[in-house]
């Protein structure tokens, strides 16, 4: 799986997530009235500039940007673990991409094969060829991921 994310794509899931885990529940508690209006168009027009910071050339803007939105969209007192269609979509591409897993150095089979659009079998395979790192309490490193993502990407493109 190339990174195939169009900053159109992009865009319209982060103005889809902004407007559901923030504005939406703003506007159930305080009711429609101009300023979350003006907030909804701020939205999409920010949503633009993320998805040209997280698609840009520089590594530490995108990274940087990809790290403040998964913390703000999706806060929790425990590890970030979405399901593994979210690493198919488009932020869950460009955040692989970008800086890996965000908030854990090791990651299950299961997970690294979401990541890379693979099966667990196929990742074990991986792992015995080298091809990816084997993570000290079991698993896989998500840099090695991350990287395996980066070599995939240089070879279709």
């Amino acid at each position: 799986m190339a990174l195939e994310v169009t900053e159109a794509a992009l865009t319209e899931q982060l103005v889809r997530l902004v407007t559901g885990h923030l504005l939406d529940p703003l506007e159930i508690l305080l009711g429609t009235d101009w300023t979350l209006t003006k907030l909804e168009r701020r939205t999409r027009t920010q949503a633009a500039v993320w998805a040209k910071d997280l698609l840009g050339p520089n590594d530490r803007v995108a990274a940087q940007t990809a790290m403040r939105l998964v913390a703000t969209l999706y806060p929790s007192d425990g590890p970030f673990d979405p399901p593994a269609a979210w690493w198919q979509a488009p932020l869950g591409q460009v955040v692989a991409h970008r800086v890996g897993h965000p908030t854990t150095d090791g990651l299950s089979y299961s997970t690294a094969g979401a990541m890379l659009g693979i099966t667990k079998q196929a990742v074990h395979d991986l792992v015995n060829r080298g091809k990816l790192v084997r993570h000290s309490d079991g698993g896989v490193t998500s840099e090695s991921v991350r990287l395996r993502l980066h070599q995939r990407n240089s070879r279709e493109g």
